[in-house]
């Protein structure tokens, strides 16, 4: 099993998007990369902690190669928003691949290239190996199972776009 830290706006829409692909063994929300301890959603909510909403991804590599689940990744994020994703805005809403393999950084490299072509304006994806990751508390893991009818910007469409993706 590899294990990725993904940021795609709020962490609830991106966790039930990214669970549904075939391959995803395991999620969690919380925070990466960011500059305290221990944070709290109501801390990191101000925008003051640095962190990003992200998604700890453990994945099978052999029925989900790091590549598909990068396209995957890009296909459910508006990759030149700089901290935004839909209607939701901040530093925490950013978009982010934080990894801890080293190897792991030529894949996503050669994947964030490969996208950046399609665009003219430079994607705004930061890449960087993970510093830190705090998961959320339990009232947001799973938020979407738990509230189905609960806000999210993603389009149900891209659910089951995520689940016939094999």
């Amino acid at each position: 099993m590899k294990t990725i830290f993904l940021a795609a706006g709020c962490f609830w829409g991106a966790q039930h998007y990214l669970k549904q692909i075939r391959g995803v063994v395991e999620t969690e929300t919380g925070f990466a990369n960011g500059d305290t301890e221990k944070p709290t959603y109501e801390e990191v909510y101000t925008d003051r902690t640095g962190y990003a909403e992200a998604v700890r991804v453990v994945f099978d590599p052999e029925v989900l190669p790091l590549r598909k689940l990068l396209n995957l990744y890009f296909d459910c994020i508006e990759p030149t928003s700089v901290n935004r994703q839909g209607n939701d805005e901040g530093t925490r809403y950013r978009t982010g691949i934080y990894y801890i393999e080293p190897e792991d950084y030529l894949t996503i490299k050669e994947v964030f290239d490969e996208v950046q072509r399609g665009y003219s304006a430079p994607l705004a994806v930061e890449v960087s190996p993970i510093r830190n990751f705090y998961a959320a508390d339990e009232y947001h893991q799973d938020y979407l199972d738990k509230h189905p009818d609960g806000y999210c910007h993603l389009p149900q469409a891209l659910f089951e776009f995520a689940r016939q993706a094999n």
